[in-house]
């Protein structure tokens, strides 16, 4: 065997090596990145597909059930982490609600701040990991919604949930969506390459894409892992993906002092169906 062919051979194997549930953290690659979080907002803002954000139908008719659902009105404070471009600040804060958006991709925050500038709209917004978010204010709301919460390992979510508890006013809620246990059981592990994959989302130059996707089944966690091999550079990207049954959603929450009130199949309201790939909680301090 050459050497060539040796280290060709060692190159796959590390590609396509399993690593441990939620063992590297890289979300700042895929949101922070000059090119893909410049991706990352069109997708956001193609208001005809569920990526970054969900359609616009969907999205306007959840904010008029979350409106109705926690009575928002001109002194409601919400806070909404992982706001992106502002699709949900921008168009509750035109019901009066006083928000802050808090989204560690300052290309989504300035568009989102433009947004509330040409509209006049009172939006705080901050350009910070929400991990290391804190704050005096108290809230009535705290919104962590497109499945979020998902992409935290264990620990990550034991923080946040505490943040909320310490955030929120006496009787204030959580509203946010997770990925199913239905959903986990549909998912297969695979290995795919393309060339420049997802019509060069990964960069401007051409590149090789290989794409993992791990099950892990006894954490009912799922690994896509994306290793990007461009001229000058290799780089792997590990998205995370943890999957929820309402009991075991309930037990993180109860860790936190926080009470789950209710379930369901989305953040539109719509009654939970066990069968549902996604489903969302409201629970209150």
């Amino acid at each position: 065997m050459t050497i060539r062919r040796l280290k060709l051979f060692q190159e796959l194997e590390r590609i396509n090596q399993r690593p441990r549930p939620f063992e590297t953290y890289t979300a700042a690659d895929l949101w922070t990145d000059e090119h893909t979080s410049s991706r990352m907002l069109d997708l956001h803002l193609d208001g005809s597909v569920d990526v970054s954000s969900r359609q616009t139908q969907f999205i306007d008719r959840s904010v008029e059930w979350i409106t109705s659902r926690f009575e928002v009105g001109r002194e409601t404070k919400i806070a909404d982490f992982g706001c992106g471009p502002g699709l949900y600040t921008s168009r509750l804060a035109r019901r009066g609600a006083r928000v802050t958006g808090i989204d560690f991709s300052p290309r989504s925050i300035d568009y989102a701040k433009q947004v509330a500038a040409l509209e006049h709209l009172d939006i705080h917004y901050v350009t910070q990991d929400y991990l290391d978010f804190d704050t005096e204010e108290r809230f009535d709301l705290v919104l962590m919604i497109m499945c979020d919460f998902c992409a935290l390992n264990p620990a990550q979510r034991g923080r946040m949930l505490s943040k909320f508890h310490r955030i929120l006013k006496r009787g204030g809620s959580v509203l946010l969506d997770v990925y199913s246990i239905a959903d986990f059981e549909q998912i297969r592990e695979t290995a795919t390459y393309a060339p420049n994959m997802f019509d060069g989302f990964w960069s401007p130059q051409d590149y090789f894409c290989f794409k993992n996707t791990f099950r892990y089944p006894a954490e009912r966690v799922v690994l896509e892992k994306y290793t990007i091999v461009e001229l000058e550079r290799t780089r792997t990207v590990y998205n995370w993906f943890q999957y929820f049954t309402p009991e075991s959603l309930k037990q993180e929450f109860l860790e936190s002092d926080l009470s789950t009130e209710e379930f369901y199949s989305d953040v539109a309201g719509t009654p939970y169906q066990p069968q549902s790939r996604e489903f969302a909680v409201v629970a209150t301090k």
